[in-house]
């Protein structure tokens, strides 16, 4: 046995007859006896109080735990034994089961009603809520409902196989033993389906439990069965014998046995409680407050014992279960007393399993109490907690008998030494017990569990002081007792916030408790979200364990990115000095893909730190900084102050990226990049007298290929810094962006001696004529072209005198290149060249020097000179590759007469083929149109000859009147007519309506 759950007492005995049947009606006990005489007991109180004896129908009265005194006898009050009786407390009734059904009302007995057909019946339920009876006799079965009155109602009457005898309500169903098995019966169409077989031992049984489900009984095994007769688990009730009755009283289910009184629980196990030894008991009813065994001349009473002396025993006892279950019996309106003892028990129950070494079960007790999660941390002596006013004293965890165990923490466990293992002492067994891995796999689940509701408080507190921040309501007693705080190096403070000290507790134990499992990935998804570690402790605790990467989101979480990035540089320089395959994971890239999040909100820490692993990681860090947005400009300042070799690759990648992003500040430097690097090797190889014009370098390919595709730099200063002697592409370029098409062109042909630059250079800069160009002088660039080749020796005449002009000083309006703008990792000689390029005077290029000025004296100037030497060739293979693109009266009027025509046929005979091809289509073209007008006039002619032919009656479309003699108007399908007044109304009426709509939009 398990406890006591019921105490006996005999309440009545030395009966003068033998009962037949027992029953209760509040404090009253109904006794049927042999004789056929009703007795009615009463505490022996009550009757020595000498109150009227139609008091004891005050049915809210309970059986007492006192002897019981017969108050009267109702004699004759059945003819024949009386087999069993029920009290319908909420209809003021009392059945009785003898030779037939009857009903007396309560409580002065008055037979009201009696059922002739239940004669011979055996046995009978009552469904109170509907108000139902059925009962069965011989092999019939029938059911009856009251009708609120005196009288009952036949409601259906089925035949079945054989005699019933156990049945039972289950809903609209009914449940029936019938020899030796179980059947449900359908009350609505007598449908009958089979259960399964009874035992052999004893007749079939069926009890009805509260949760309207059945019990039925298979010798001494009993099963659960629901509405339909369908099993619901598998766990079985068993008792030590067959039972003959069976009664369900709250949690528990007892049962007479041939030698005995068994009380089991109906939890599973199905555990036995209780024995209670009582010879020849004949009946066992369940009354309002007790079980009522009735003897052949004596009853007795088993009482309940208090639930709450029962939690007390089962609790001593090491029944925590059965406590806790026992708990959930408690009143509702004891809901404090109920929680603090199921809390108290699910700690008590905790610590038995903690020590017995059941720690995920026991974690789960510690959560079911709700204790403070300190209490549970302190089991864990070497786990180090913040210091805050969270963490109570030993003595004042839990308010409990005192052989309860728990382990204190030291002043270790909030002091800042922390040690790295144990001190093996007389607690080492034991500290190496609560400190295994099995311990701390079931700490970090219980943790898990409590966190989610503990981070959420916590960020909650953080929203609301985030919301009264920016409405401005600070109360000055708010902010002296709470403390407000970012998320932001949360670790250097001391808190003040009740769900934040929880989480700081929660999050810095859980960290510790994942690394000492060898669970560092955990640790890090714990940093890497929201989280409330301290930051000392976990600080010194990752650094002390080498778990640097957990150590880097710990950094990260609390916004100290510069401590996180000095680690890391660490880091990389030790992985890079040691072999790469103890390091693997620290390498320049986790710098830079650090930084990535932080180019938004900090720009100049991106640009610090990306100096580190700019040389071993150049393309990765500059495509740093162009996926992150930082300004170009600060980019570029910082590189050509820390990094100025590097200067020339981000510019590149910058327009590369986005040629329209860069400024023209920015492309001007980048020009001016190439330049000097071009120059250092015009000197270096012209100091060799090895240098060669058509020599290309890396460096001069870039700058060739800037000057040609981007415009955003300055040509005028560029132009002052090349060497009169050399770089003439690259001035024939310059003075292109000028709009000098005859000197670029001129330095192609004289200086360069590549016709076919010179004849790219005009494909660059011809626009067709359907696209007007927006210099003038690009229209003719063919024509300027081949000018020069015609007239060689007056484009050279003053060829180096134009040039010196051009960049002559004449205006200050263009802007001096900053100093500092082309900076060299090299020695004086790159200094000097700066400081060449930035002495260069300021200079403006008037545009009346450009094509566009040339008069039409021109030509007729290069007439007279035909003479002089002439580029024929060059001027004959122009005119035969680009004869679309020259005007052909112009070319033919600058050429030397005694230019042959054979010679032209290249440039003629396509040209004149053109023009003979468009001017046939255009004629085709013309043709076509003259026609499609004479047809259009063909139709016009055609809807003007339509005849309209009005009647007498004739009627207008619009008013329906006739149209007779006015003047009147046709839509244009012909048909319809209107009155041309009413046409002109219809007309400004729809003008109207759209006036109006117009004003509502």
């Amino acid at each position: 046995m398990v406890h006591n759950a019921y105490d006996s007492f005999e309440l009545l005995t030395n009966s003068p007859n033998k009962i037949d049947a027992i029953e209760s009606y509040g404090s009253k006990l109904l006794v049927a006896c042999s004789d056929g005489a009703l007795r009615i007991y009463a505490p022996e109180s009550t009757i020595s109080d000498k109150s009227p004896p139609l008091d004891y129908h005050n049915h809210g009265d309970q059986l007492r735990k006192e002897p019981y005194a017969l108050e009267r006898t109702v004699n004759g009050f059945s003819k024949k034994p009386i087999l069993s009786m029920k009290v319908l407390a909420s209809r003021e009734l009392l059945l009785s089961l003898s030779e037939s059904i009857a009903f007396h009302r309560l409580p002065n007995l008055e037979t009201i009603a009696v059922l002739t057909k239940a004669k011979g019946a055996n046995v009978f339920d009552w469904d109170d809520k509907r108000g139902f009876l059925c009962f069965a006799r011989q092999k019939r079965v029938c059911i009856f409902r009251h009708d609120g009155g005196r009288g009952f109602v036949e409601v259906k009457d089925f035949g079945v196989s054989d005699t019933v005898k156990s049945m039972s309500w289950c809903g609209e169903n009914i449940c029936m033993g019938i020899r030796k098995e179980y059947w449900i019966l359908n009350a609505t169409n007598g449908a009958l389906s089979q259960v399964f077989p009874s035992g052999r031992l004893a007749p079939p049984l069926v009890v009805s439990l509260p949760s309207r489900e059945l019990l039925l009984w298979k010798d001494n095994i009993g099963v659960f069965v629901d509405q339909n007769g369908k099993h619901l688990q598998a766990e079985k009730l068993c008792w030590s014998e067959a039972p003959s009755v069976v009664v369900i009283q709250k949690s528990y289910a007892i049962a007479l046995l041939p030698r005995r009184i068994e009380i089991r629980s109906l939890r599973v196990p199905y555990s036995l409680i209780q024995a209670v030894v009582l010879q020849n008991v004949r009946h066992l009813i369940e009354s309002n407050n007790a079980i009522i065994v009735a003897l052949s001349n004596s009853v007795c009473a088993l009482f309940p014992v208090p639930l709450g002396a029962q939690i007390v025993q089962l609790t001593a006892s090491g029944n925590f279960e059965e406590a806790l279950a026992l708990c959930k019996l408690l009143p509702p309106e004891d809901s404090n007393l109920r929680a603090a003892k199921e809390g108290s028990i699910h700690i008590r129950y905790a610590h038995y399993l903690f020590d017995n070494g059941s720690y995920e079960e026991a974690m789960e007790q510690f959560l079911a109490s709700q204790v403070d999660i300190t209490y549970v941390l302190s089991l864990y002596p070497s786990i180090v907690l913040p210091k805050t006013s969270m963490v109570p004293e030993p003595e004042k965890l839990i308010d409990m008998s005192p052989d309860v165990p728990y382990l204190s923490r030291g002043s270790s466990g909030l002091s800042d030494d922390m040690e790295s293992s144990p001190d093996f002492d007389e607690h080492s067994a034991l500290e190496s017990k609560k400190m295994s891995h099995n311990t701390l796999k079931a700490l970090i689940k219980y943790l898990q569990k409590r966190r989610y509701s503990i981070i959420e408080k916590a960020t909650a507190e953080v929203t609301d002081e985030v919301v009264l921040d920016a409405v401005g309501d600070n109360y000055g007693a708010y902010d002296s007792g709470r403390f407000k705080k970012s998320s932001k190096g949360r670790g250097n403070i001391t808190i003040n916030s009740g769900a934040r000290e929880m989480a700081a507790i929660l999050d810095t134990a859980l960290l510790q408790a994942v690394l000492l499992t060898g669970q560092t990935s955990a640790a890090l998804e714990l940093l890497k979200g929201v989280n409330y570690c301290d930051l000392k402790i976990c600080e010194e605790i990752l650094q002390k364990w080498n778990h640097y990467s957990a150590l880097l989101e710990l950094y990260k979480c609390n916004g100290m990115h510069r401590e996180a990035l000095k680690l890391l540089h660490q880091l990389v320089e030790e992985s890079n000095q040691s072999q790469p395959e103890l390091n693997p994971k620290f390498k320049p890239e986790s710098i830079i893909e650090y930084l990535k999040p932080l180019c938004g909100t900090d720009p100049m820490l991106v640009l610090e730190f990306s100096m580190l692993v700019l040389e071993s990681c150049p393309t990765q860090t500059i495509e740093l900084f162009l996926s992150g947005n930082i300004p170009a400009d600060l980019v570029n300042s910082y590189l050509k102050q820390h990094a100025p070799c590097m200067q020339g690759r981000y510019l590149e990648l910058m327009l590369a990226m986005d040629e329209n992003g860069i400024s023209g500040n920015l492309q001007n430097e980048m020009v001016q990049i190439y330049l000097l690097e071009v120059l250092d090797w015009h000197a270096e190889l012209n100091a060799q007298e090895k240098w060669d014009e058509k020599a290309y370098s890396p460096s001069r390919k870039k700058l060739l290929s800037a000057l040609e595709s981007i415009s955003g730099y300055n040509p005028e200063s560029l132009l002052k810094c090349l060497p009169a002697d050399a770089l003439f592409e690259e001035r024939a370029l310059l003075l292109g962006k000028m709009n000098q098409h005859e000197l670029a062109l001129s330095l192609y042909v004289h200086k360069l001696h590549v016709p076919d630059l010179a004849l790219s250079y005009c494909d660059r800069v011809y626009v067709p004529a359907a696209h007007p160009p927006s210099v003038k002088s690009s229209g003719n660039i063919y024509l300027t072209l081949l000018q020069i080749y015609l007239n060689p020796q007056k484009t050279t005449k003053n060829f180096e005198k134009r040039i010196t002009n051009l960049v002559s000083p004449q205006n200050t309006n263009i802007p001096k290149i900053s100093s500092g703008t082309l900076v060299k990792a090299k020695g004086g000689r790159a200094t000097k060249k700066i400081a060449a390029i930035e002495g260069a005077e300021d200079i403006r290029v008037s545009l009346s020097g450009t094509d566009s000025s040339r008069s039409d004296g021109d030509a007729d100037e290069f007439g007279e000179e035909g003479g002089s030497t002439i580029m024929l060739d060059e001027v004959l293979d122009l005119l035969s590759k680009r004869w679309d693109r020259i005007n052909g009266a112009q070319a033919l009027k600058l050429l030397p007469k005694e230019t042959k025509l054979q010679n032209l046929l290249p440039f003629l005979g396509p040209l004149l083929k053109k023009s003979s091809e468009a001017y046939r289509n255009l004629s085709v073209i013309k043709s076509l149109r003259q026609s499609e007008n004479l047809q259009v006039k063909d139709e016009m002619y055609n809807r003007r000859k339509t005849v309209v032919k009005i009647t007498s009656d004739t009627t207008c479309a619009l008013c329906n009147k006739k149209i007779g003699t006015s003047v009147f108007a046709v839509y244009p399908n012909g048909q319809t007519i209107v009155h041309f007044v009413c046409f002109k109304d219809s007309q400004s009426m729809k003008a109207v309506a759209k006036g109006s709509a117009l004003r509502k939009r």
